[in-house]
């Protein structure tokens, strides 16, 4: 028994690592969900001219996705500057709590494009499980890089990532903290 414990225990522990290729040059799935406003939205519809994207799954009841996406705010103006990237919010609120992200957003001063997932048919799309999710997607579309959880510098090893992509360089190498 307690073998197997150690083995389910190491496989859990593994997953994250494994998770980013099994992203690596997905399409992004095309599925109805909403704008911060309520209009309807397809995924299809995100895009950046061929400039690098992210897509950063929250709520906002999970306070580290809040504080990754304020970390991320607090820098997010020089980042487009610079390398023309776009995040895209999506939050997973259901219909109980979807009221309280515009306030959130507006009250934070996002300048994130946020988008509603209410049923979380994106969510369960893209195949995510905890949150805060993100994943960076190359010029084409395609994900190249997903990372689960957030601890303050995280937003450093992202945008790093997104320098490295614009620079043509390739981001599927291991290192210790692409690897989460």
């Amino acid at each position: 028994m307690k073998k197997l414990f150690l083995i389910l225990l190491m496989g859990w522990i593994m997953i994250p690592g494994f998770t980013q290729s099994i992203f690596k040059y997905k399409k992004l799935p095309a599925v109805d969900i909403q704008d911060i406003k309520g209009s309807p939205f397809n995924t299809s519809e995100i895009t950046n001219d061929g400039k690098p994207i992210i897509i950063d799954f929250w709520a906002t009841w999970c306070k580290p996705c809040v504080r990754e996406l304020t970390s991320i705010s607090d820098v997010y103006d020089d980042w487009v500057k610079e390398t023309g990237v776009k995040l895209y919010a999506v939050s997973v609120d259901n219909s109980r709590s979807v009221s309280l992200v515009a306030p959130l957003v507006n009250g934070k001063a996002w300048d994130y494009t946020v988008l509603l997932d209410v049923n979380s048919d994106f969510k369960r799309a893209m195949n995510v499980g905890l949150i805060p999710q993100t994943f960076l997607l190359n010029g084409k579309g395609e994900v190249v890089w997903q990372h689960t959880s957030f601890a303050e510098g995280d937003e450093l090893l992202l945008i790093d990532l997104v320098r490295k992509l614009i620079k043509g360089e390739d981001i599927s190498s291991p290192d210790p903290g692409n690897s989460k």
